[in-house]
């Protein structure tokens, strides 16, 4: 998905338009530091939707350009440079149940974002993982186990693990019984002396 956001330089807005202006800067290999402004609520609104790994194409600072929004105090814009890929990390999206927690297990998330490289048009908004494949305990899914977009290569190793259900144990029936009995012989045991006690 490639948006548009149009931009101004930083010293042609007035005091007039300032509160409802966000101050950033767009910068990039080939691309010197440039100081802009963008309307606010129509920034706040685009990033929700667009967050930092949707391509926008930058207007208003002579030739339009390809950036990546990076939020820090202020805007950065990422200048791409034309014909070359990027390297950005990628948010995961979990969907579906794992069957495996029915078998009293617990589904833990370990990754949360990967490495990926592609050209810019390409880049994914997220990475998908369905966790309905898990139907066993401690067989997680692996990087070399996701699908991704054509053209898009993802840098983790492949053996890294994104996502596992591991099983939850418990206390067995058998050895809390265990302990209780052990209780009541030592309480039976101690009233017995004190009736003795008492006799004599």
């Amino acid at each position: 998905m490639t948006v548009t956001l149009q931009a101004q330089p930083r010293e042609a807005a007035t005091k007039k338009d300032a509160t409802g202006m966000v101050a950033g800067v767009v910068y990039g290999p080939k691309q010197p530091a440039t100081s802009l402004s963008v309307e606010r609520s129509t920034f706040e609104k685009l990033y929700k939707e667009a967050g930092e790994s949707t391509v926008i194409t930058l207007e208003g600072l002579g030739e339009a350009m390809e950036v990546l929004i990076h939020v820090i105090r202020h805007v950065d814009f990422d200048a791409i440079e034309k014909g070359k890929e990027i390297t950005v990390d990628v948010p995961i999206e979990y969907v579906g149940k794992a069957p495996a927690e029915e078998k009293d297990g617990v589904l833990t998330k370990v990754l949360h974002e990967i490495e990926v490289t592609c050209a810019p048009a390409k880049l994914p908004q997220h990475i998908e993982v369905d966790v309905s494949v898990m139907t066993e305990l401690d067989a997680p899914i692996r990087i070399k186990d996701l699908v991704v977009p054509a053209g898009v290569t993802i840098e983790n190793d492949a053996e890294d693990v994104v996502a596992v259900v591991v099983a939850v144990e418990e206390e067995s029936d058998e050895t809390v019984s265990e302990v209780d009995m052990a209780a009541i012989e030592v309480e039976k045991k101690g009233k017995g002396e004190e009736t003795e006690e008492e006799a004599k």
